[in-house]
């Protein structure tokens, strides 16, 4: 008894250190116990990492778990440094866990976790900081029953620089020709009325202010001691002093055309520049996006029948998705879920993909 609890314990100031993942957590629930229904779960989740269905966000499926049925979502996507990747699992039945995971897809095809949730959490909210592929499974505990539904989608890491504006008052790009082709566009243009407050998009301190070059009246905020640096320029006015504090939604200035913007429209220049690396696409750290629209179904089939002479399956739910093969009339599939006019498919190969709905009846 006292060997026991001095193993619990020593597990307890272990655990301070390592921080187990939820994974680790749950399998523990199993010692002592038959693990051979474990080991498939965990089988389960290795396998769907070499998964390669891909979609675009946002994305919203809805389903539902079947107690004999291991299974785990998994999917490619794209996304950018400055994005805030939000993933939330909604399920019918209280108490069922689920297991969230981010991974890096590395150039090489190498595999780097970037993010487990904590046992217990049904979201996840990860900023990114480097752009590239990335992948999300999403795995619900043992003996799970009932329907669940999926929301992925983006948000900004910093707020909206210019006071009552969003993504519709941009109208100039990061990479737009400038000087005839001699240089392009390092930052986004945001259209506003001459006067309008330009604000701090982050918490941080102003690290110099004034009026030269190609950006007229300027401001420049850095994030943090090592953070990025935010620029703001063609400012009419500059309304706070370098070295000042400022937190996020403090007006810096008023938007202008000042600089080489003489000739244009009032806009703001909104810029950011990392250390080591110059100015990057700030689009995506402040860019507005939404949540997607799911429509609530009472309850789905656990197989789905081909309906059509022939249905493609395809790594993406859109047409555009790459053909990864077909199946044919009465051909019986596992129904995983749905996402707009797609079915989430899986063959009795193990092999996953998405049929356009309509080339498919539930049993």
């Amino acid at each position: 008894m006292v060997m026991i609890y001095s193993c619990k314990q020593i597990r307890k100031v272990t655990d301070v250190i390592v921080q187990p993942t939820a994974r680790e957590l749950y399998a523990r629930e199993f010692e002592n116990l038959d693990s051979l229904r474990l080991n498939t779960w965990q089988q389960a989740y290795k396998l769907a990492k070499a998964d390669s269905l891909q979609i675009r966000l946002p994305y919203a499926e809805q389903g539902q778990y079947f107690k004999d049925r291991i299974t785990v979502y998994s999917y490619n996507m794209y996304l950018n440094e400055g994005e805030v990747l939000n993933v939330e699992v909604e399920n019918n039945v209280l108490g069922i866990r689920s297991f969230i995971n981010l991974i890096k897809v590395n150039p090489d095809s190498s595999l780097t976790d970037e993010f487990h949730n904590k046992l217990g959490e049904h979201h996840a909210k990860v900023p990114i900081d480097e752009t590239g592929i990335y992948k999300i499974t999403i795995q619900p505990e043992l003996n799970s029953q009932g329907m669940f539904s999926f929301q992925m989608y983006t948000s900004p890491s910093f707020g909206f620089p210019v006071f009552g504006k969003d993504n519709k008052a941009i109208q100039s790009f990061w990479g737009a020709v400038r000087g005839g082709g001699a240089r392009s566009h390092e930052g986004i243009d945001i259209f506003a009325e001459r006067g309008t407050p330009v604000v701090a998009a982050v918490d941080g301190m102003v690290s110099a202010t004034g009026e030269k070059g190609l950006g007229g009246k300027q401001v420049w905020l850095r994030a943090g001691l090592f953070g990025k640096s935010l620029y703001y320029a063609h400012l009419d006015r500059i309304l706070v002093s370098t070295g000042s504090r400022v937190a996020i939604g403090d007006t810096l200035g008023l938007v202008g055309n000042t600089g080489n913007a003489r000739t244009t429209a009032p806009h703001l220049h909104f810029g950011i520049y990392k250390s080591g690396q110059g100015a990057i696409d700030p689009l995506p750290f402040v860019k507005k996006t939404e949540r997607p629209d799911i429509k609530r179904v009472l309850s789905t089939s656990k197989f789905i029948k081909v309906s059509a002479a022939i249905a493609n399956y395809r790594n993406a739910p859109e047409v555009a998705g790459i053909k990864l093969g077909e199946v044919k009339w009465n051909d019986t599939l596992s129904l995983l879920g749905y996402t707009n006019d797609w079915a989430h498919i899986e063959l009795s190969s193990g092999d996953k993909g998405f049929v356009y709905k309509s080339l498919v009846s539930e049993l």
